[in-house]
C-alpha cells in the first residue's frame, strides 16, 4: 500500500510542463483615436466603466426598475446561471490532475461445477466458496507533457469567458430598460402634446360649425377643420398603442409586472443625464468592455486547446493501484496474511490512427484562428459603436437648438394666422397648414431631445458602463 501511494505521488510530481503555444494578443484593427477626436476630453477623470449605473441614472423610478430587472430578468438569470456551469466544468477538468482514488467493499460467493479439467487432470469440488474483499483503489494519468493541464487552462478561460458575458448582458440589460422607460416618457409626453392639438382643432371646428350655421363660413372651411379632427383623432390612437406597446416591452425587461408601489419618477422635461462621458482612448475602453474581454479568454481557451492536442501525439502513462484484504471468512479479514495489493502501470502510444490525431490538432489550430477573427471583430463593433455615438453627442445640441428656434416659429407663425382668419384676413386652409406644421415641430424636437438622452445611454453602455451591481 505504501509503495502504490508513493509511486502515485512521484506521478504527481512529475507532471508540469504544458505544449501550449505562447499566447500573444493580437494587435488592435483599429486606430488609436476616435474619429471625432473633439468630443474625446470630458468633465472629469472616471471612466464610464467605473460610473455605477445608480449614479448614471438618477431618476428613482427607473432606479427601480433597474434594480428589479437585474433579479427577475430571465436572460441575466440564464446567464448566471451558465457561469455557474461553466465553474463546476471547470472543476471537474481540474480534479483530473489529481489521483481518483475510491474505496470499495464485495462479497462474492461462487460455486465451480463438480469436475474441473486442468492438465488433463481431474479436481473434484462441488463446495461452495465465499471470499470477502476490501480495497482502495487509485488511479492517475501522469501529465508529463501537459495534456491534462491544457484542458484544465481551456475550462478556466472559458469560465472566464461566461462571467465576462454575464456582464454583458447585465450592461444590455441596464441599457434597455433605461432606453424603454425614456422612451415610455418620451411617447406620453407626445400623447400629451397630440391630446392637446386635439383639443384645439376641436374648437377650430366647433368655430367653424356655427359659422357655417350662420352663413358666416364656406363648407370647405368645415370640412377641412373635420379632417383635422380626425387627424388628431388618429394620432391620438396611435400614441395610445405605442404607449401600451412601450409598457409591454418594459414589463419583460424588468421580468414582473410593474407594482404599484413604485417610487415616483421626473417628468420628461426633468430627465438629465451626463451627456458629456469622459471617453478616452481606445485601447483604454476596449481593455474594458467585457465583451471584448470574454473574446479574448475564448481565444486564450483555443490556444490552450492546442496544447491537449499537441500531447495527443505522445504517450499517455497510467498509473492504477489498489491494496486491501481478502479473507474467505469475515472474521480473517483484518487478522492474519490477508493482506493484497496490485500496481498496474500502463504506457499508451499512438502509433496509426488514418490521421485522426493529425486532424484534431488542424482543428485546434483552426479554431484559434477563428477566435481570432472573433475578438478583431468585437474591437472593431465596440469602435463603431463608441465612434458613432461620439458622431450624434457632436451634433445632436446643435440640432436640438435649431429645432427650438423651428418650434419658436412655427408657433408665432400659427398665432398669426389663426389671428388673420378670425380676423377674415386669411382663409382656414392658411390656418391648417400652420397647424400641421406647428405639430410637426413640437414632435420632431421631442424626437431629438429623445435623442439626446438615448444617445447618453448609448455612449454609456458602449464605453462598458452598467455592469457594477
Amino acid at each position: 500500500m505504501k509503495n502504490c501511494l508513493l509511486i502515485l505521488s512521484i506521478g504527481v510530481l512529475v507532471g508540469g510542463c504544458t505544449m501550449m503555444p505562447k499566447y500573444e494578443r493580437p494587435a488592435a484593427p483599429v486606430n488609436n483615436s476616435w474619429p471625432n477626436a473633439a468630443a474625446i476630453n470630458g468633465p472629469t477623470n472616471v471612466s464610464a466603466a467605473d460610473l455605477d449605473w445608480r449614479d448614471f441614472f438618477d431618476d428613482p423610478q427607473l432606479q427601480n426598475l433597474i434594480g428589479r430587472a437585474l433579479v427577475n430578468n430571465r436572460d441575466l438569470r440564464i446567464a448566471a446561471l451558465r457561469v455557474e456551469q461553466s465553474r463546476a466544468q471547470y472543476r471537474i477538468q481540474r480534479a483530473e490532475l489529481y489521483p481518483g482514488i475510491q474505496g470499495d467493499a464485495s462479497v462474492v460467493r461462487q460455486k465451480t461445477s463438480s469436475t474441473i479439467f486442468d492438465n488433463n487432470s481431474t479436481v473434484t469440488t462441488g463446495q461452495a466458496q465465499t471470499t470477502y474483499n476490501v480495497g482502495v483503489d487509485a488511479a492517475y494519468e501522469v501529465d508529463l507533457f501537459g495534456r491534462i493541464r491544457s484542458l484544465k487552462q481551456e475550462a478556466l478561460e472559458r469560465y472566464f469567458a461566461t462571467d465576462e458575458a454575464r456582464k454583458s448582458v447585465q450592461i444590455a440589460l441596464v441599457s434597455q430598460v433605461a432606453s424603454e422607460y425614456l422612451t415610455l416618457l418620451q411617447l406620453q409626453e407626445a400623447k400629451r402634446i397630440a391630446q392637446q392639438t386635439l383639443e384645439a382643432v376641436q374648437s377650430s371646428y366647433n368655430l367653424n360649425k356655427r359659422s357655417f350655421e350662420a352663413g358666416a363660413a364656406s363648407e370647405l372651411d368645415l370640412r377641412t377643420a373635420e379632417a383635422q379632427v380626425q387627424t388628431a383623432q388618429v394620432n391620438m390612437a396611435n400614441y395610445t398603442q405605442l404607449v401600451a406597446q412601450s409598457e409591454n416591452a418594459l414589463v419583460f425587461l424588468v421580468g414582473q409586472p410593474l407594482p404599484n408601489e413604485l417610487p415616483s419618477g421626473k417628468s420628461w422635461r426633468e430627465q438629465h443625464l451626463l451627456a458629456d462621458l469622459p471617453v478616452g482612448l481606445p485601447s483604454e475602453v476596449l481593455q474594458r468592455r467585457p465583451d471584448i474581454l470574454a473574446a479574448e479568454h475564448n481565444l486564450k481557451a483555443a490556444n490552450a486547446d492546442i496544447g491537449a492536442a499537441r500531447a495527443a501525439f505522445f504517450p499517455r502513462i497510467l498509473l492504477t493501484g489498489s491494496a486491501g484484504t481478502a479473507s474467505a471468512k469475515l472474521t480473517d479479514l483484518f487478522t492474519g496474511p490477508s493482506a493484497v495489493w496490485s500496481f498496474s502501470p500502463q504506457i499508451t502510444v499512438p502509433i496509426f490512427d488514418l490521421g485522426s490525431t493529425r486532424a484534431k490538432l488542424d482543428v485546434s489550430k483552426i479554431s484559434k484562428r477563428i477566435e481570432i477573427a472573433n475578438y478583431e471583430k468585437a474591437i472593431q463593433t465596440a469602435f463603431r459603436e463608441v465612434a458613432d455615438a461620439l458622431v450624434v453627442r457632436s451634433i445632436i445640441d446643435q440640432k436640438l437648438r435649431a429645432q427650438e428656434l423651428l418650434l419658436q416659429a412655427q408657433q408665432k407663425r400659427f398665432d398669426l394666422t389663426n389671428a388673420r382668419y378670425r380676423q377674415g384676413v386669411d382663409s382656414y386652409v392658411a390656418v391648417l397648414l400652420a397647424q400641421q406644421d406647428l405639430y410637426a415641430a413640437q414632435q420632431d424636437l421631442l424626437q431629438f431631445q429623445a435623442t439626446r438622452l438615448l444617445n447618453a445611454i448609448t455612449l454609456y453602455r458602449s464605453l462598458g458602463g452598467g455592469w457594477k451591481s
